[in-house]
């Protein structure tokens, strides 16, 4: 095990390493390399520290990271009256799987992120801090470099710290090439404002954000249908993008919603103007937009209210997949609802434009029993 985003943790070689002499059974003998762990803490410090403000407190050699809640504590209490910490935990799934294939591992790392932070605003926080957590077969320092890299430059744009991490060298678990990440984040929300079902309206209108593609959902469904059909990841395909391989196309990486998010709700703190939101996941746009109704209201979605992305039709094609199964299992070009009340609705959406999100009203709120209503208008 190799504790990194904290300073260098010291450690001792097996002795036939430092000594010269055969000792028997060795930990490197068994396929962990000490010494390229600590090679890996070294190389990734640059990264890390990036991501460090002055609520970070320095903890050299510390088992654990620390975070200042007191920090310019007037301000704090300004903007936080009753502050209540809110927490997650997500991974990246088996689009992992991709990224080794493709030996592309530039953006996996901003998935990780982005399936965390995006889940902390869904009610209503601010992202304070991020933890990371990498298993693999062989620790390649370069390999996992490029790993946090990732995760360091969707941290700095979330404005959250890296606070800790792990990286976990099992070579009894994993082969050579495998690998699997996993993230926690943990931020904060002002008690008052933690987003409620209970305060969406009928007449509350629903704003979806563009997705960049896949993101990180439903990738065992898509190695299926690259397995089950002559689709090349390394090839170009001129109808789905002129200038990207299909794997870039695969891998680009799930958005981040958090900071322009974050922005927009700063901007009202006495009115309750967002009254719902969710994070676009596993189960698709009905699943998830369902958790943020009550049981007397419905969403009532217009599917020909956006431009679905086209990695979808082209997935569905080549896979001969059920139009209702790619709802249920792929974002579908939405990647993220805010549902808002009505007359906010037009000022939210010029808000997110300038903050470089493509918001497009996609429905509404009725009367109902708690159901999202896909449509075509």
């Amino acid at each position: 095990m190799r504790r990194y985003p904290l300073d260098r943790m010291s450690s001792t070689p097996d002795r036939d390493q430092s000594s010269g002499q055969d000792s028997g059974l060795t930990y490197a003998g068994a396929g962990v390399d000490i010494g390229e762990g600590d090679r890996f803490v070294e190389i990734i410090q640059q990264h890390v520290r990036r991501t460090h403000g002055p609520r970070v407190i320095h903890n050299p050699f510390g088992f654990a990271g620390l975070f200042r809640l007191d920090y310019d504590e007037s301000l704090f209490r300004k903007n936080y009256r009753e502050p209540v910490l809110v927490a997650c935990a997500d991974g990246v799934g088996s689009k992992i799987k991709l990224a080794v294939d493709l030996d592309r591992y530039e953006t996996i790392g901003v998935d990780l992120v982005a399936m965390n932070v995006n889940d902390l605003i869904v009610q209503g926080a601010e992202p304070l801090f991020f933890l990371d957590y990498i298993a693999c077969g062989k620790l390649v320092p370069e390999r996992m470099e490029k790993i946090v890299a990732g995760i360091a430059g969707a941290c700095r744009f979330c404005r959250c710290a890296i606070l800790g991490g792990e990286t976990a060298e099992m070579p009894d678990v994993y082969s050579a090439d495998e690998l699997d990440l996993a993230g926690f984040s943990v931020g904060v929300a002002e008690l008052g404002r933690v987003m409620d079902p209970s305060r969406v309206e009928p007449g509350d209108v629903v704003i979806g954000l563009e997705s960049d593609g896949v993101h990180s959902n439903g990738f065992s469904l898509v190695h299926r249908i690259l397995e089950s059909s002559d689709l090349d990841p390394t090839r170009i395909y001129p109808e789905l993008d002129e200038h990207k391989t299909l794997g870039e196309v695969l891998l680009a990486p799930t958005r981040l919603y958090a900071r322009p998010l974050v922005r927009v709700m700063k901007n009202y703190t006495v009115k309750k103007v967002i009254t719902g939101m969710a994070h676009i996941t596993g189960g698709g746009l009905a699943g998830n937009l369902e958790r943020a109704l009550h049981a007397k209201i419905d969403a009532v979605i217009d599917r020909s209210a956006w431009n679905t992305h086209p990695v979808f039709p082209f997935l569905q094609e080549h896979g001969n997949v059920a139009p209702e199964e790619m709802d249920r299992v792929f974002n579908m070009g939405i990647g993220f609802c805010m549902i808002v009340r009505e007359s906010f609705a037009a000022s939210i959406q010029k808000q997110l434009l300038r903050l470089g999100e493509r918001p497009v009203v996609i429905g509404r709120i009725e009367r109902g029993s708690g159901q999202v209503v896909l449509s075509e208008a």
